[in-house]
């Protein structure tokens, strides 16, 4: 059995400072070159669409979106509501990454099917720590759901 290359993680995240400092932790396990950024959900969307600046990238889902809640544009949830409602789509991993500890927020993740809900430590080393786990569960032990037949 070959291993197959490390599927892209999908890191949609609007603020720079939580963007470097996710490739950073990423980058402990090297993942952090599997990374895709989408600095809001509008860009996101394109990227798993393969349109707009996407239209050319290679096919195949990531192996996981990581998903900032409140962002400009398209906020998370309408980018969760989108991939969740897609047939082709609804089984890709999203982990919902906020600072929010609003229980609508986490309940309306949850309703709209979303596969963890975590939210950013405060402190720099836990969410260093708290990325790291995270990419490498979702990339590299959590084993994906056969590709549908078609």
């Amino acid at each position: 059995m070959n291993m197959s290359p490390l599927k892209k993680i999908l890191l949609v995240e609007d603020s720079q400072n939580d963007i470097e400092l996710t490739l950073a932790a990423l980058g402990e396990y090297n993942l952090a070159n599997e990374v895709v950024v989408a600095r809001d959900g509008a860009e996101a969307l394109d990227y798993l669409y393969s349109r707009g600046k996407y239209t050319d990238r290679p096919s195949g889902m990531p192996a996981v979106v990581l998903l900032d809640l409140k962002m400009p544009k398209v906020d998370g949830l309408q980018v969760l509501k989108t991939i969740k409602m897609d047939a082709n789509m609804q089984r890709l991993p999203v982990v919902m990454i906020t600072s929010s500890r609003e229980e609508q927020d986490l309940l309306r993740s949850y309703e709209l099917g979303v596969n963890a809900y975590v939210v950013k430590p405060v402190d720099f080393q836990q969410f260093v720590e708290s990325m790291k786990q995270i990419g490498f569960f979702w990339a590299v032990i959590n084993e994906p759901p056969p590709r549908a037949m078609k």
